[in-house]
C-alpha cells in the first residue's frame, strides 16, 4: 500500500476514534442511540437535523445543564467543544448521505 494512502486511512481511523461522539453517534448508529444519549444529558434541544448532525449533536451537548465534573475534559475544555471541528469535517464527508436521509426521514426528534 502506498504511504500516502496508508497515512490517509490512519488519519480517517484516528478521526473516527477521536470523534467518538457527534458524527459517529448520529450518522453511523441508530437514531435511538442519539435520542438516548441526548436525553441522558438532559439537553434543551428538541431535535437534531441530519445535515451536519455531528456538529448539532455537540452543540446540544454543550447546551445541556452542566454535569458537575462528570464531563470528560481536556485542559478544562469540554470534549464536545473540541469535537465540533472534527465533526464538521466528518459531516462534510457524509453530506450526500445525510442530505438524502434528511429528505427521506427528516430530523431526529428527541421528544
Amino acid at each position: 500500500m502506498e504511504p500516502k494512502i496508508a497515512g490517509l486511512l490512519a488519519l480517517v481511523g484516528v478521526s473516527l476514534i477521536l470523534a467518538g461522539c457527534g458524527t459517529v453517534t448520529t450518522v453511523l448508529r441508530e437514531d435511538s442511540v442519539t435520542i438516548q444519549a441526548l436525553k441522558a444529558r438532559k439537553t434543551y434541544c428538541q431535535s437534531v437535523p441530519r445535515v451536519y448532525s455531528g456538529v448539532a449533536y455537540d452543540v446540544c451537548v454543550l447546551h445541556a445543564p452542566p454535569n458537575s465534573g462528570s464531563e470528560l475534559s481536556l485542559n478544562d475544555v469540554p470534549w464536545p467543544f473540541l469535537d465540533v471541528a472534527v465533526s464538521g469535517v466528518l459531516d462534510t464527508l457524509f453530506l450526500p448521505y445525510t442530505l438524502y436521509r434528511q429528505s427521506v426521514d427528516g430530523s431526529i426528534e428527541l421528544r
